[in-house]
């Protein structure tokens, strides 16, 4: 699901509507909170495009990155 480049991860998720996709942003933005890291990210009607990377650290990725990747995955898990 995750791609790795450029010192940062990158995922693309489609839904089936902006409503979904939009739903979808609202509980990834909750999980920032939570973590205090926030993503870099857009959405295009049905499709959220998100890039984690560590500012602080250098631009690079780190276990902030990775930790708030898999807590999206766990989030897309459920909504399937």
């Amino acid at each position: 699901m995750w791609k790795e480049e450029n010192n940062a991860l990158y995922a693309e998720f489609k839904f089936s509507d902006f409503r979904k996709a939009f739903a979808f942003m609202t509980e990834v933005a909750f999980i920032a909170e939570g973590l205090n890291h926030h993503p870099e990210w857009s959405n295009v009607y049905n499709t959220v495009k998100i890039k984690l990377t560590t500012h602080d650290a250098g631009n690079t990725i780190t276990e902030k990155d990775r930790l708030m990747a898999s807590q999206i995955e766990k989030l897309i898990s459920k909504q399937v």
